[in-house]
C-alpha cells in the first residue's frame, strides 16, 4: 500500500505548496483522492501514469479540493484517453464539471461517469474483487465525506514445497490460492491448509479531510492501518476550529488513539505556521506513531 502526497496544504496554492490531492495504490489499483489546483502537474512531477487512474474520489466541493479536476479531465482527453473514468463526490459535482465541458466545447473522448453522494450515513460506493471503498461522513461547512479503502484478502500464499511434494500440476495453483482443496489421482483429498499459508493481513486506509473533531466516525475507522486526518491548526489556534469547521493536530491524534489506528498522517496545514514539524510535535504528545504529509512525500506500508 503506497500513498503519494501531491498536495496537503489548506486554502490556496502557493509557490512551494499545493492544495489537497493524493494517490493511493492498493492491490494494483490506483485511486486519486481529491484534486486541488496543480494536481496534474504534481502527477507528472511524481511520475504517476495518468492512464492508471480510473477512479477519482472528491471529499467536498471547496476549491482547494476540486478545482484541479476540470483540467485533469481535459488533459486526459487531449492525451487520447480511452478508459472509462469514474468520479465519486458530492451531489453537484456533475454539474460543476459538465457546465465547463459544455461551455468550452471540450467533451471527453472517453466515457465519464459521475457517482453523486448525498447520504449522511456510511455507504459502500466502490467494490471489486480486491478493494472496497466506504464513505466516512464528516462535518464541514459543506457536505463532505472521507473515504475508507479496504483490501480484500482473496489469495492465499502457496506452500511451494508442499505442492511439489504432492506433485500437483501448476494448472491447479490458482485454485489452491483461492482456497480450493485438491484431489490426487489416488483419490486422496489434500486440504487447502496443507498447501498454503495465510495471506498477510488486509490493509486499510482512511482519508479524512476537511472536518471538525468528530468521534462519530470512530466505528467506521476502528483499527484502520493508516489514518490521514486534517490538522489545519495547532492547539494555540483551536478557537478557529468551530467557525471554520477544521481540526487541530492534537484533536487528530486523539481521534487516532481512540480509533486504535496503526499510523496517523497529518495534513491540510494552515500556512500561518513557520514549520509543519510543529504539527507532528503536538500530535505525538497524544499519539506517538504520527507522521506528517508534505508535497511529494511517499508513504509505503
Amino acid at each position: 500500500m503506497t500513498i503519494t502526497i501531491l498536495g496537503c496544504y489548506a486554502a490556496t496554492p502557493r509557490t512551494l505548496t499545493n492544495p489537497t490531492s493524493q494517490v493511493l495504490e492498493m492491490k494494483n489499483r490506483m485511486f486519486l483522492i481529491d484534486c486541488g489546483e496543480g494536481t496534474q502537474v504534481q502527477l507528472r512531477k511524481n511520475k504517476i501514469k495518468f492512464s492508471k487512474i480510473n477512479q477519482i474520489f472528491i471529499s467536498h466541493l471547496h476549491g482547494d479540493h476540486v478545482y484541479g479536476l476540470i483540467g485533469l479531465i481535459s488533459t486526459f482527453a487531449l492525451l487520447g484517453r480511452k478508459n472509462d473514468l469514474h468520479i465519486y463526490g458530492p451531489k453537484g459535482i456533475k454539474e460543476l464539471i459538465t457546465v465547463q465541458l459544455r461551455l468550452s466545447n471540450s467533451w471527453t473522448s472517453y466515457d465519464l461517469y459521475f457517482h453523486e453522494l448525498e447520504s449522511k450515513e456510511p455507504e459502500v460506493i466502490f467494490e471489486d474483487d480486491k478493494v472496497k471503498v466506504t464513505t466516512i461522513p464528516l462535518k464541514h461547512r459543506v457536505y463532505t465525506n472521507g473515504y475508507l479503502f479496504q483490501e480484500k484478502n482473496t489469495e492465499r500464499k502457496l506452500n511451494i514445497e508442499a505442492v511439489e511434494n504432492y506433485e500437483i500440476d501448476t494448472v491447479y495453483y490458482n485454485k489452491i490460492k483461492y482456497g480450493g482443496d485438491i484431489t490426487l489421482d489416488s483419490g486422496e483429498v489434500i486440504p487447502n491448509a496443507a498447501l498454503t499459508f495465510d495471506p498477510p493481513p488486509a490493509k486499510s486506509y482512511a482519508f479524512c479531510s476537511d472536518t471538525i473533531y468528530l468521534e462519530s466516525i470512530i466505528p467506521v475507522i476502528q483499527n484502520v492501518d493508516v489514518l490521514y486526518h486534517e490538522s489545519t491548526f495547532l492547539e494555540s489556534e483551536a478557537r478557529y476550529c468551530e467557525p471554520t469547521m477544521h481540526s487541530t493536530a492534537k484533536q487528530a491524534a486523539e481521534l487516532a488513539k481512540k480509533a486504535n489506528a496503526g499510523t496517523l498522517i497529518l495534513g491540510h496545514y494552515s500556512t500561518r505556521y513557520e514549520s509543519i514539524e510543529l504539527f507532528k510535535d503536538e500530535a505525538r504528545t497524544v499519539f506517538e506513531n504520527t507522521e506528517i504529509a508534505d508535497d511529494g512525500k511517499v508513504f509505503e506500508f
